[in-house]
């Protein structure tokens, strides 16, 4: 844990000097040498760390998608909610050194192919959603996995966006604001449990999929 600790530091050093020279000096006119000196790092090791000044601005990504991934590998009673803070997770990453994220929004607004890159770097995290849902709920019409997915995605980059521009927006603003997303979907718990009888009258939401009602059906006749 020590070691993993230690390189991560590391890395959010040379990320935090990548980012410096990039707002000073502009992303094209600086240099990975200039990046290894400002952060006390060999050459060898800035390549062997990132691969390249590209890697350097979305390294916080790849390990949050690898993390997301084991996250949403493990059992969860519910699989909406799991995306949900799966999505909470990712905000409270930057949300932790809000002006380090914020240097990076402003690099990233600047350079036309990071920008690129930012897009189809939160597509990953929709196809991640997407994905799991459709594992986690056989029968999920595909349509219903991928709205959802692409709404959780887009609120939370809502919310993200409003940290970015200088705005103290705290993890429980976009909490309530998936679970707004529930709501709306159709899939946010809440309503009352009946009482135990041998006849069960269930009513759901117009909007609430298929798969989500089997599920909810066959968890209550379990009980």
């Amino acid at each position: 844990m020590t070691d993993h600790v230690e390189m991560s530091s590391a890395r959010t050093a040379v990320v935090a000097a990548a980012l410096e020279l990039f707002a000073k000096h502009g992303f094209d006119a600086t240099s990975v040498e200039q990046i290894a000196k400002a952060a006390g790092v060999s050459r060898s090791t800035f390549f062997r760390q990132f691969g390249g000044k590209e890697d350097v601005v979305f390294a916080d990504h790849e390990g949050l998608i690898s993390e997301l991934r084991t996250f949403l590998a493990e059992p969860h009673p519910d699989p909406w909610e799991a995306v949900c803070v799966a999505s909470e997770r990712v905000f409270a990453h930057f949300a932790r050194d809000p002006e380090l994220a914020r240097r990076r929004y402003e690099v990233v607004r600047g350079v036309p192919g990071l920008r690129n890159r930012e897009i189809v770097t939160v597509f990953r995290y929709e196809r991640l959603f997407d994905e799991y849902l459709r594992e986690a709920l056989p029968g999920l019409a595909p349509i219903d996995a991928v709205g959802f997915s692409a709404l959780i995605t887009a609120v939370h980059n809502h919310v993200l966006r409003r940290l970015l521009r200088g705005e103290d927006v705290p993890v429980s603003a976009l909490h309530d604001a998936l679970q707004d997303v529930r709501r709306r979907y159709g899939v946010l718990p809440g309503e009352p449990d009946p009482s135990p009888d041998d006849i069960v009258v269930a009513v759901f939401p117009r909007s609430m999929p298929v798969a989500e009602v089997s599920r909810r059906m066959q968890a209550k006749l379990s009980d």
